[in-house]
């Protein structure tokens, strides 16, 4: 089944010129990108993003992260894209991630982890509106 969903690449990965071995990766798994933009987040983006973390001691550190630089935002979309974007990213840790995934072969540290996934269909669509207006 055709679905979508969010993906950012993070302030670290665009700092370090990662965006399109880490585009390629995706479009190489068969999904197309519907949009992208090259985007400097709001603190009420990042907010809203990460409204779950809230209260947590990495919050405000994460937030800040995210606005520290620009940041590439995507709408992917292809058969079963959330659960082929997440195995591509690998786990949050890149320290956890197999050779072969983004953050495994990109990723330097857990804070600074290279890259955004929507974790189900219904965040996708919440994170496309936060980022997309749609």
């Amino acid at each position: 089944m055709d679905e979508r969903t969010y993906v950012m690449i993070k302030p670290d990965a665009v700092s370090r010129c990662l965006i399109g071995r880490i585009v390629t990766r995706f479009e190489d798994a068969g999904l197309a990108i519907e949009r992208l933009e090259l985007a400097q987040l709001t603190r009420e983006q990042a907010a809203a993003n990460y409204a779950e973390h809230e209260g947590k001691p990495f919050y405000e550190d994460l937030v800040a992260y995210v606005t520290s630089g620009p940041v590439v935002r995507m709408v992917i979309s292809g058969a079963d894209a959330v659960l082929v974007c997440r195995k591509l990213i690998g786990p949050t840790n890149p320290r956890d991630a197999a050779p072969g995934t983004i953050r495994g072969d990109f990723g330097l540290i857990l804070d600074a982890n290279i890259i955004h996934g929507s974790d189900s269909t219904e965040s996708a669509e919440r994170e496309i509106g936060i980022f997309f207006g749609e």
